[in-house]
């Protein structure tokens, strides 16, 4: 985990600016995405906020489908827009393809209209393919796909005909998702243009943490959301009318959610984003730097029995607890 966006939590300081079981039927909220390629959505539907969702495991390592109804339920009523189901917080390579079908029915069977986005990515394109139309059939409100990623630096050409068969045989939206340092293979300006021509092209989650690259992704295509994956380039998405898809979003969901309030009210963000960036710092400060922590302290703060996670991420150790639990409460004092 150390090496995925540095921490979990992201280098605080390093700036100031700061993803139902059932037949198939037609998905219920496709507000969050540009409809056609290369027409704009209005802002209100792209300024939206995702949470990167944990997946709860019990202490047998198995997923914990009562927990995550729990945390569903405390994203929505603390100002998330929507969830990534099974994203990188969300620990999708340590779960089967039956597992991952699994997880997504939960959260559409208790979505409480939160906007749901999954994250179907595999190594090869027929898994990919079957969770992809898996959640399209159940009532996704879209997709977020991360490249093949065994083989590095494939030529564009192959990327394009793998992400080319997915959109012509999946319809709802799509986003390609830049996380190079997880995957090794990045998402170039060269292969969404290719991808431009497809109507359902919905835009990105950039997760490289570094500005300039975002930056070119808003430059270069405008009219996608260009959502942000990391807290660093949170101001400059909502600044340019993108959303965001956080990690963060599972400890700091109100401290959140009161940014994008913040934008959509007209408001300065300065004041929201001290107060996120405060909240963040004192967790950090308490060990919360890779999953076990992460999902300890959303227990705390939940008031949920603890959330495990799959190896090869590592437990929680005791110093970390004590350490957490201190944070935690900081935080709840602030209010």
């Amino acid at each position: 985990m150390q090496t995925t966006r540095r921490t979990f939590l992201g280098a605080v300081g390093a700036t100031a600016a700061l993803g139902v079981a059932g037949g198939a039927r037609i998905p219920e909220a496709l507000v969050a995405e540009p409809r056609v390629a290369n027409v704009p959505a209005a802002s209100g539907e792209k300024v939206l906020f995702w949470v990167a969702a944990s997946t709860p495991c019990n202490k047998n390592l198995k997923f914990d489908e009562e927990l995550y109804k729990d945390l569903l339920a405390y994203l929505k009523s603390s100002g998330a827009d929507g969830v990534v189901v099974l994203g990188t917080t969300g620990e999708f390579p340590s779960f089967s393809v039956a597992e991952r079908k699994k997880v997504a029915e939960t959260a559409f069977k208790h979505r409480n209209g939160l906007n749901i986005i999954v994250s179907p990515g595999t190594a090869n394109f027929p898994e990919t393919l079957e969770l992809s139309q898996h959640a399209e059939a159940n009532g996704a409100d879209g997709l977020l796909v991360v490249p093949p990623f065994y083989y590095k630096h494939p030529r564009l050409d192959g990327l394009t005909k793998y992400f080319s068969m997915l959109f012509e045989q999946v319809k709802i939206p799509i986003n390609l998702y830049h996380i190079p340092f997880a995957t090794g293979v990045p998402i170039s300006h060269e292969l969404l243009q290719a991808m431009e021509k497809y109507p359902n092209l919905a835009g990105i989650k950039d997760s490289a943490s570094d500005p300039t690259v975002y930056q070119q992704f808003v430059a270069e295509f405008p009219k996608l959301n260009m959502r942000t994956g990391t807290t660093e380039n949170l101001k400059y998405a909502l600044d340019h009318n993108m959303g965001a898809i956080l990690a963060e979003g599972n400890n700091f969901t109100k401290q959140i959610a009161s940014v994008f309030a913040a934008k959509r009210s007209g408001k300065d963000l300065s004041e929201s984003i001290a107060k996120l960036e405060a909240a963040m710092k004192l967790l950090r400060e308490g060990g919360v730097d890779e999953y076990g922590p992460m999902k300890y302290a959303l227990s705390l703060q939940m008031g949920t029995r603890q959330f495990y996670q799959r190896p090869p991420n590592s437990d929680v150790t005791d110093e970390q607890k004590a350490k957490i639990k201190q944070a935690v409460e900081q935080i709840k004092q602030m209010g």
